[in-house]
């Protein structure tokens, strides 16, 4: 990696589709290992943006993100991603920030006093619903993350719950990690330790839904995401899921 992700350029906006971009962020460690990062930006209805599991904020992205449209949404998608929220929260005092349930306990237990406006739960109805499907994906105590479908551009939206590390873009020994794990690409998935922490029917409902939603792509937090063929990969990444829920 010497210093980069193999995801340059980062901290700038890469169109998707229609009113939607990613931005690939610098790697963060997690468990000592090197994670590249990825914001995913949805220009709604009216102009303002929706931003999640946002990236660091860099003085050229925020003039960039600037051009795009004014951000309303921050988006903390579940345990483990919400490192920068605060820090878009202070250049956007007025975007809305959201929370997967045990974002807010996570960033206490590191000394962090994250301040969410919302917690994604069954009260919760945002006012972006009818543009960008949600759920909490249920059946772990662990990890639970919310997953969302922009319905313009047919993308799912996806955090943890697939992760696809190129080898080649990883330092030697990730690369064998990730190998032996299953996350890597092109035939990523759920990474075990994870996997093991969930229901499996109740996992399997939400993959159907997920299906159901028809994606033609699925956008990933880390490593490569897949710009088609969505709903086949997510049937291949869940096989196993699926056959037993």
């Amino acid at each position: 990696m010497a210093g980069g992700t193999g995801y340059e350029p980062l901290n700038v906006p890469k169109p998707v589709g229609a009113d939607i971009w990613v931005i690939d962020g610098p790697a963060i460690r997690f468990y000592g290992l090197p994670f590249s990062t990825r914001a995913t930006v949805v220009r709604l209805k009216g102009g303002g943006l929706w931003v999640h599991s946002p990236t660091r904020l860099t003085d050229g992205l925020r003039a960039e993100i600037d051009a795009l449209g004014p951000v309303r949404h921050l988006i903390a998608p579940n345990w483990i991603h919400y490192a920068y929220v605060a820090e878009w929260h202070r250049a956007y005092p007025d975007a809305i920030r959201w929370a997967a349930p045990g974002v807010k306990e996570r960033a206490a237990s590191r000394g962090m006093d994250m301040r969410f406006d919302h917690v994604f739960g069954p009260d919760v109805a945002p006012n972006w619903a009818d543009q960008i499907a949600w759920m909490i994906v249920p059946g772990s105590k662990v990890h639970r993350e919310a997953v969302f479908f922009h319905h313009a551009s047919k993308t799912l939206i996806l955090t943890d719950l697939i992760e696809n590390f190129e080898p080649a873009k990883l330092p030697w020994w990730m690369a064998l990690i990730t190998r032996a794990a299953g996350i890597a690409a092109p035939k990523g998935r759920m990474p075990p330790d994870m996997k093991a922490t969930f229901d499996k029917a109740e996992l399997a409902g939400a993959v159907r839904q997920m299906i159901g939603w028809g994606p033609e792509r699925v956008i990933l937090s880390h490593g490569a995401w897949f710009d088609r063929d969505a709903v086949q990969e997510l049937e291949r990444a869940f096989r196993g899921v699926l056959a037993k829920g």
